[in-house]
């Protein structure tokens, strides 16, 4: 089931965030990744209170879902449990994924961020589903301590993956061709959609140079 499941990452994943610099916010972000095509989403909510981040991502999950779409939670697995979401990505520093009670692992989709090729490395014996990957090129949607890590190292992290590879960082129209060159399944963006003009239709340009 987890892995017809996680035949859906593919193509652009869009991350939907609360930062209130962004010209859509997350509920906007969401709509515009459905109506363009994004079978798999991500909420990143850092700055919305638990009660209200349960609401919305219990409203992402319905939508998502209507739409044949995965929602995965950032950082946690308990809100991703309780809003019925498909899966928890998680940082490095956030809970480890070994640390999630059994019976959730068995449900939820477990990603994992990666900067390096030792961390890379040792994702293969952990409980994982994919991995991310990046910064793959400067970007200012995140703070992050490390450099860009380009396509060269993406390709490396592939192929000493053993699982998919979603690429993150500094990702737009103009590079997203050479991440899926580099064999990403997929690639996560912020800004590229939700700075957009018209997001579902950034979505639907980003989705095609992703094929």
């Amino acid at each position: 089931m987890k892995s017809a499941d996680l035949a859906r990452l593919r193509g652009i994943y869009p991350l939907a965030d609360d930062d209130p610099r962004w010209r859509h916010d997350a509920r906007a972000v969401v709509e515009a990744a459905l109506a363009g095509g994004a079978t798999a989403l991500q909420l990143r909510l850092k700055r919305t209170s638990d009660r209200d981040a349960l609401a919305l991502a219990r409203w992402a999950s319905e939508r998502a879902h209507k739409a044949g779409a995965l929602l995965f939670v950032n950082d946690r697995f308990d809100l991703a449990d309780l809003a019925g979401a498909d899966g928890v990505h998680l940082g490095q520093d956030d809970v480890p994924p070994e640390r999630i009670p059994a019976e959730l692992r068995e449900r939820l989709l477990i990603g994992l961020s990666t900067h390096t090729l030792e961390q890379v490395r040792k994702s293969r014996s952990r409980p994982a589903d994919y991995i991310g990957f990046g910064p793959v090129f400067g970007t200012a949607s995140k703070e992050s301590e490390w450099s860009p890590r380009g396509t060269a190292l993406l390709a490396e992290a592939v192929a000493a993956a053993g699982r998919p590879v979603v690429a993150i960082g500094g990702i737009g129209l103009a590079n997203a061709g050479e991440v899926s060159r580099a064999g990403a399944c997929a690639a996560a963006v912020i800004s590229a959609i939700a700075e957009a003009e018209n997001p579902t239709e950034a979505t639907r340009a980003l989705a095609a140079k992703l094929l």
